[in-house]
């Protein structure tokens, strides 16, 4: 089953984060932001926040307040306690796609890729998208399987021949190797002029790479 990113997609809005809980006692969130920049998040005024599909939501206004390891800190306006904080835990925050630019063909943002089933195309369900890397030469796919490992697969033509976004699924045809047993990291595949990129990964916020 695909990330909540998708389903926001139909629904005319893009997932750019999630609470995932307090920090210190005066009110603060914890956010894991999808943004391709984490501090993007702030850019777009007062975000929907709602924990499932149909929930009507809230309108929140966030000012960044700092950094920690894989999260955001964000103040909230009128929130200035650290239990009313907690309350707001798994709440999922969004934006109208209406508000963002238009994509060219063949570039995606950041956020719509995250939670994408990724398929092979010899059979069989290689795991899902948890992040989108770029560690100077193209855009990498980060992809857990079942069990937690994680592979990087170019995100490019040749490696991702199909991108099904309305169907929450990626086909990969990895480069030799990448499916060997254990965990493989970013500098343990081989790119080449062959594997040139040639998908585009856009921030949420100004549609740039």
């Amino acid at each position: 089953m695909r990330d909540t990113t998708g389903d926001a997609e139909g629904g005319g809005e893009l997932l750019l984060g999630i609470v995932v809980g307090a920090q210190g006692i005066r009110g603060q969130l914890r956010i894991r932001s999808f943004t391709g920049e984490p501090d993007a998040l702030f850019g777009y005024g007062p975000l929907l926040g709602r924990r499932r599909d149909g929930e009507e939501g809230r309108r929140l206004t966030l000012r960044r307040t700092g950094q920690a390891k894989d999260v955001v800190l964000a103040a909230v306006d009128g929130i200035a306690d650290r239990t009313t904080a907690e309350g707001l835990k798994g709440l999922r925050l969004y934006i109208e796609r209406s508000a963002l630019p238009a994509l060219e063909e063949d570039e995606y943002y950041h956020a719509d890729l995250l939670g994408l089933a990724v398929e092979l195309v010899g059979g069989g369900r290689l795991g899902t998208v948890k992040a989108v890397h770029d560690f100077g030469a193209g855009d990498m796919l980060e992809i857990a399987d079942a069990a937690g490992r994680t592979k990087f697969v170019p995100f490019t033509r040749k490696a991702v021949p199909v991108v099904d976004l309305p169907a929450g699924r990626l086909v990969a045809d990895p480069p030799e190797g990448i499916l060997d047993d254990g965990r493989q990291g970013p500098g343990d595949q081989e790119g080449g002029d062959e594997d040139e990129p040639d998908y585009r990964v856009s921030d949420t916020r100004d549609g740039t790479e």
